[in-house]
């Protein structure tokens, strides 16, 4: 494949083209250009981390119902955001963007700053998450990366090197295809062609607008490009205790400790070992997955007529929906 100016603007033709026919309809996308309310792609931007589009769209329906404006959210208490969040997971998520719309409402204004610099100020946004957001929001020329652009890239130019060692020679092939006049239009583009047509398992060549200009199209490690070093998840076995009183209660406690689920309601649980060694074992488990741990946790059960950790309380098991639980917590529920 030639390597010119022209062959990068033919390519970023083609997909542009291939999305205003074909691209998603999505509650949080326009076509044609920036968005005109930076807050829907900010909001959109924070759920899309870590999480897929299908899962995310009746997350963000009914939490920009919920908080439809920058204002409503940053007036919003914490415990109301971790409600409408509830079951996506990823609760730093949540906390970051609550402390974002808060930053731009009382330090900006209700204004959303523009320039990258700003931008990378605010809480929670990275080098990913600033491209999509300039881009999206204000059409400017960034290039966005993710794990789609990186898949296409690498087939589209057949890099069969580790992603880890490539990961500048794809930025750099990224940039020079990324459309300088419809920046927004092509983010969506490269990340729908990813989503659609260059998935990681059966990808469909025969539609896709770059089949013509792909070094990797009909080669047998199609499939295997990009090529990534898998990590191995650590186990970890803990133990989670559902501590009941005469009423029949179980006691709840706010997470106070620094990390994924701080500010979200659990039964008292830890990651490692036991907490009480005179817990009854209920014979169950439960396992949960976090990036690149695999915990398994054992359930005790306790019967107590007092709170046995400070600022924990009791509830019955109807008001445990009232307070937002991690994935985790509603896991033990489920299984225990």
């Amino acid at each position: 494949m030639r390597k010119n100016m022209s062959d990068n603007q033919e390519i970023s033709q083609k997909l542009l083209a291939w999305y205003q026919k074909h691209g998603r309809e999505l509650p949080w996308r326009v076509k044609g250009g920036a968005h005109p309310n930076p807050y829907v792609i900010l909001v959109s931007e924070f759920m899309l981390q870590q999480t897929t589009v299908k899962t995310v769209i009746p997350y963000f329906k009914r939490f920009m119902e919920k908080f439809p404006t920058v204002e409503s959210l940053a007036k919003a208490s914490q415990e109301e955001v971790y409600a409408m969040w509830q079951g996506l997971g990823y609760y730093t998520r949540a906390r970051s963007l609550y402390a974002t719309a808060q930053i731009i409402v009382n330090e900006y204004g209700g204004k959303f700053p523009q320039s990258r610099t700003e931008v990378l100020k605010l809480k929670g946004i990275g080098e990913y998450t600033v491209a999509s957001f300039l881009a999206l929001a204000y059409n400017q020329p960034e290039t966005v990366i993710d794990g789609n652009v990186m898949r296409i890239i690498c087939r589209l130019y057949h890099l069969t090197d580790a992603l880890d060692d490539i990961k500048e020679t794809i930025r750099k092939k990224a940039e020079k295809l990324t459309s300088r006049e419809h920046a927004a239009d092509y983010a969506s583009a490269i990340m729908d062609l990813g989503a659609m047509i260059c998935t990681p398992k059966n990808p469909q060549c025969l539609l896709c607008p770059l089949k013509d200009m792909c070094q990797s199209k009909d080669k047998a490690d199609l499939e295997q490009i990009p090529i990534r070093r898998r990590l191995e998840k650590k186990e970890k076995q803990g133990s989670v205790y559902l501590i009941q009183n005469s009423e029949g209660e179980y006691l709840l406690r706010k997470r106070t400790e620094p990390g994924l689920l701080t500010g979200l309601y659990e039964f008292p649980w830890k990651d490692e070992g036991k907490i009480w060694e005179n817990a009854e074992d209920s014979g169950k488990t439960v396992t949960h997955i976090f990036t690149h741990i695999r915990l398994t946790l054992h359930v005790y059960k306790i019967k107590s007529e007092k709170p046995l950790l400070p600022d924990s309380f009791f509830v019955s098991e109807k008001e445990l929906s009232d307070y937002p639980l991690s994935t985790l917590m509603k896991k033990v529920i489920s299984k225990a």
